[in-house]
């Protein structure tokens, strides 16, 4: 069920968030540049429903940066 690569994104994205709330500990822009590259991947196999949670999910992430 569902696009793996829009669940990696959206798992990433909110690792992404708990590095950079500091939640957990990682490198915040590891995780941010891990994130937008999920993004990417998963943007060109979504569908639009999709693709408008991953613009969300792409806001997010340059709010962490």
């Amino acid at each position: 069920m569902g696009n793996p690569l829009f669940q990696q994104a959206r798992e990433m994205v909110a690792y992404a968030q708990s590095v950079s709330n500091g939640e957990i500990q990682g490198n915040k822009q590891e995780a941010i540049s891990k994130a937008k590259n999920a993004l990417s991947s998963a943007y060109a196999n979504s569908t639009n429903a999709e693709r408008s949670q991953l613009n969300e999910f792409q806001q997010t992430i340059e709010s962490l940066s």
